[in-house]
């Protein structure tokens, strides 16, 4: 199914959003779907490491329960934000426009754009090119199928949406909705179309406005936060990108490490403490050692935290990266807050011909 497609299904536990990422092998362009604010530093750094590069952010509505990260996106990829049209004047941010029957390319690939309103008015239904993918937000759910009592929504409407637009795809068409809340991930045409509670069997419009009309939900916890946020594609109002630290270019891995280049070491070992946490007679090796740097093997960090200042930034160093990526997180679980790992070790150190020194032989 995804032997043609690069193909990530992201989750984000706090709204229970999935986010999604698809790319062309060929090109290396790529589309995310539904990004969600806080987990920008995660979904970015997926796609520098799959070599990716992001042409499009979409949404598949206005979301109510989450910030979206489509302008995030933007600034870190420079990529478009995709929204539906229906959503007017009101939108700041989005440069591009969708409606009913566009297309979305990415390399050899695109998505076609299902106008699916009855949740929002402007939600939107991405299927892929082949039909065999579908990604509905917040219209057709798993058993389920998205709320219509604010946002200009209408159970009417979306009956029509999903019956027409939705289930009018092949039975083994795969739904990918926009959350979930029982941990299930992917569904298909077939399977709603037969079990889905609400619009399922033999359900006509009467029973599924009924049913939908009389739900009695709360409103969403974040929704004076999220509409006016995602009116303005995500984008704080204050206007500025958040810096994951203040002290340096620290990037975040999509292991959820911290990291900082060799280079920007290099440039500031006075203003920082180098913690090198390779056994003691990895000193002798070839690759050497960073002068000045302190030496506390990963074995004995956490018996020794106390001892470490924390008047500077902590950066930590080992052979390839590995060890002092485990030692930013005995770090972190130990109070420390501006650290971060060293790319690449001195193996990186080494290559880019950075200066070393090795103990004296006696």
């Amino acid at each position: 199914m995804f032997g043609n497609l690069i193909f990530r299904q992201l989750f984000d536990a706090a709204s229970s959003t999935y986010t999604y990422l698809l790319g062309c092998p060929a090109t290396r362009q790529a589309v995310i779907i539904d990004p969600v604010f806080e987990q920008h530093l995660r979904d970015h750094a997926l796609i520098e490491e799959l070599g990716l590069r992001l042409t499009t952010s979409l949404d598949t509505h206005c979301h109510a329960d989450h910030v979206t990260g489509a302008w995030l996106m933007q600034q870190a990829t420079a990529c478009r934000i995709g929204v539906s049209r229906r959503y007017g004047a009101a939108l700041q941010g989005a440069d591009l426009l969708l409606d009913h029957g566009d297309r979305v390319t990415f390399g050899q690939h695109h998505l076609e754009v299902r106008a699916t309103p009855g949740h929002t008015d402007g939600c939107i239904t991405y299927v892929s090119d082949d039909h065999h993918m579908a990604f509905t937000g917040d219209c057709l759910l798993i058993r389920g199928a998205g709320r219509c009592d604010f946002q200009q929504g209408h159970a009417g409407t979306l009956y029509h949406s999903i019956t027409e637009q939705i289930f009018s795809l092949p039975d083994d068409c795969l739904i990918f909705p926009g959350h979930d809340y029982s941990g299930r991930t992917m569904s298909s045409v077939g399977e709603e179309r037969a079990h889905n509670p609400r619009i399922g069997g033999h359900a006509d419009e009467r029973d599924f406005v009924g049913f939908m009309e009389n739900l009695n939900l709360p409103h969403p916890k974040q929704l004076a936060v999220a509409l006016p946020a995602n009116l303005r594609s995500g984008q704080p109002a204050d206007g500025k990108m958040p810096r994951l630290a203040d002290w340096g270019p620290v990037r975040q891995t999509y292991a959820g490490l911290l990291e900082i280049e060799p280079e920007w070491v290099s440039e500031h070992l006075d203003e920082v403490l180098l913690l090198d946490v390779r056994q003691h007679e990895e000193m002798d090796e070839r690759l050497g050692r960073i002068k000045g740097a302190r030496i506390l093997p990963l074995s004995e960090l956490k018996a020794h935290l106390s001892e470490i200042p924390q008047d500077r930034p902590v950066i930590t160093v080992c052979h390839a990266g590995m060890r002092s990526g485990q030692a930013t997180v005995i770090l972190r679980q130990g109070g420390f807050t501006r650290l971060a790992n060293m790319r690449g070790g001195m193996l990186m150190w080494h290559q880019l011909g950075l200066p070393v020194e090795h103990p004296a032989t006696p």
